[in-house]
């Protein structure tokens, strides 16, 4: 039995949902030095790790029986980065645990507090939120964690990229210590290992990554085209591929917004997630993935966390991720369950050497060629009509069809009927667009920077003389501004990480901050894609005393510890903001 270490009830309830296998992290989890200990595991997306920290902490909730006491203060705590990962996780621990009478609670971002709180007082044995919502009901004594016997950060990489240090230890120091802590990330970073150090007791490392390579079942593929026909060369890779879902990613959610109406104009059925969606449209669309009425997503790395879609074949990345760990994360969302992936990089010319470090520091290798042409689409769409198995439907021995069929063939030749057919199901097609075709051997590389003594070097690493840009927030000293919540905020709503932000100057009406240069544009871009409401933000001329950006904020960085000024609406924490409108850019 591949599940024979797991409590009966779990090991039937994976039977009964097909589960004929272990994948390397389950098998890891249930071997008998990992019973009872606290885990540091290392595994990418799609690896079965719900699965698996649903099965490592079985054991510690359940009874001989397997079946779990009565419910009273949750038992088990699962912590997610985002509202839509940690409902799948709800989702996904629902059917493991259907068979042992848990009562599972979720507590996220977007939902209604006072159900939430009242399931809580009700009694429940899982708890699976969000960073923020989680130390809200904390707060205010509705989420109680004295009984609690394990904790599991999903994610944890991505909820400390977030900014979410501060609201983690806030939670974490409120557990008993004799809890496991089961600690799950797609890379074991340095501030990983830090978080695992101070927060767990001996923990036994687990890595299923062997040397984080690449999944085996995911073919890469560079795309070099100009910037100017990025759109048209996603259509035609859409167009090229036909696999049955897709998703592309983009750094904002204008560009998603940008992308997604094209698209739509294109005859795709598509649908974007952003942070612009509110929870019922976030639903819907999906909802409509996962039925297969929409096939293609476009969405920011953010927003798509814990997007589960299913027979996806294609990922795009529209914008380079950030590092060799997102690509992977990214690219992980296909080639699932055995079947087989393709990942595609759009790489502008200006941008070839970035996109190679990221290829080299992932350790995958990729294909590069020019954009698709509507000659290579009509190639192959003529190879897959000929492999339709349509064409060997067989011909009925009577009924309307037949009778239809012998009226086509008695008034039209063979051929006019040949050519009807190609012509509906070319007209059915979105068409192709003609975009210049670059030639990986033609494009010549942007040269490297060289050091004095003449050495090849990376991108230049800043130093305290380099200067941000900087930007004016609309809260001050007298709305009990704070670096404490004021750091996580820009990292969550201008898409950042904590090293980008530099310094902070507070003064009494409004907040001077400075953002590192490279990533000012993009922080504008996702301020200007905010709803407003009480915070807002926009450009500023740097303060007479700047000191140049150091990569540290200029205050204790983190949330929850500090006052935050009243919110309305249960925005971010301290309100969402939002830059003029009028400068927000222009992706596609």
């Amino acid at each position: 039995m591949p599940f024979q270490n797991a409590p009966a009830s779990l090991a039937s309830a994976l039977a009964a949902r097909g589960y004929d296998s272990a994948t390397p992290v389950q098998a890891a989890v249930l071997a008998p030095e990992a019973e009872e200990r606290d885990l540091l595991v290392s595994a990418r997306t799609g690896s079965g790790k719900t699965v698996a920290f649903g099965l490592a902490m079985a054991n510690t909730l359940l009874d001989d029986n397997g079946r779990c006491p009565p419910a009273g203060a949750p038992l088990a705590l699962v912590i997610a980065p985002t509202r839509e990962l940690a409902l799948q996780v709800r989702n996904e621990l629902e059917w493991l645990y259907g068979q042992t009478g848990a009562r599972i609670v979720s507590c996220v971002g977007g939902m209604e507090p006072r159900k939430e709180a009242r399931a809580l007082s009700a009694g429940c044995h899982i708890v699976v939120g969000t960073p923020g919502r989680l130390c809200d009901h904390l707060s205010r004594g509705q989420l109680v964690l004295s009984n609690l016997r394990v904790v599991v950060l999903d994610e944890a990489d991505e909820m400390l990229d977030l900014g979410f240090r501060d609201e983690l230890e806030t939670l974490l120091k409120a557990m008993p210590d004799t809890r496991r802590t089961l600690l799950f990330s797609a890379t074991i970073a340095r501030d990983i290992a830090s978080l695992a150090r101070r927060y767990q007791n001996d923990a036994l490392r687990i890595d299923t990554q062997t040397g984080s390579a690449p999944h085996t079942d995911i073919s890469y593929r560079a795309i070099l085209t100009d910037q100017s026909d990025m759109a048209g060369a996603i259509v035609n890779v859409l167009r090229l591929m036909e696999s049955p879902s897709a998703i592309v990613f983009c750094h904002t959610r204008e560009a998603v917004r940008q992308l997604q109406a094209i698209l739509t104009e294109r005859g795709f059925s598509s649908v974007a997630i952003s942070g612009d969606l509110g929870q019922n449209e976030r639903s819907r669309a999906i909802e409509s993935l996962r039925h297969g009425q929409a096939r293609v997503c476009v969405a920011t790395d953010v927003a798509a966390r814990g997007i589960d879609i299913p027979d996806l074949g294609l990922v795009i990345h529209a914008s380079l991720p950030s590092n060799p760990a997102t690509l992977l994360h990214r690219s992980g969302r296909t080639g699932r369950a055995g079947r087989k992936g393709t990942c595609v990089l759009l790489v502008p010319p200006a941008r070839r050497r970035l996109a190679e470090r990221l290829l080299e520091g992932a350790k995958v290798e990729a294909e590069w060629s020019g954009a698709p042409t509507p000659e290579a689409i009509a190639t192959a769409d003529t190879e897959r009509l000929l492999a339709s198995s349509a064409l060997n439907t067989p011909v009925p021995e009577a009924g309307d069809t037949r009778e239809l069929i012998n009226k086509l063939t008695e008034s039209h030749a063979p051929e006019q009927l040949a050519a009807a057919l190609i012509s509906l199901w070319q007209n059915s097609l979105p068409a192709p667009v003609s975009v210049r075709v670059l030639s990986p051997g033609s494009v010549k590389k942007m040269p490297r920077e060289r050091s004095r003594d003449g050495e090849e070097r990376g991108e230049r690493s800043r130093g305290p003389r380099e200067a941000g840009s900087w930007f004016r927030l609309s809260v001050g000293r007298e709305d009990r501004a704070d670096p404490k919540w004021l750091v996580p905020m820009l990292c969550r709503l201008g898409g950042i990480k904590k090293q980008d932000i530099g310094a902070i100057r507070i003064q009494p009406d409004h907040t001077l901050v400075e953002i590192a240069q490279d990533k000012a544009e993009r922080f504008q871009a996702c301020a200007a894609a905010t709803d407003p409401d009480e915070i807002t933000v926009e450009p500023a001329a740097a303060p007479r005393q700047g000191g140049g950006y150091k990569g540290k904020p200029g205050g204790a960085g983190g949330a929850g510890a500090g006052k935050r000024p009243p919110r309305k609406g249960g925005g971010g924490a301290g309100g969402p903001f939002k830059g003029p409108s009028s400068r927000k850019r222009k992706e596609f």
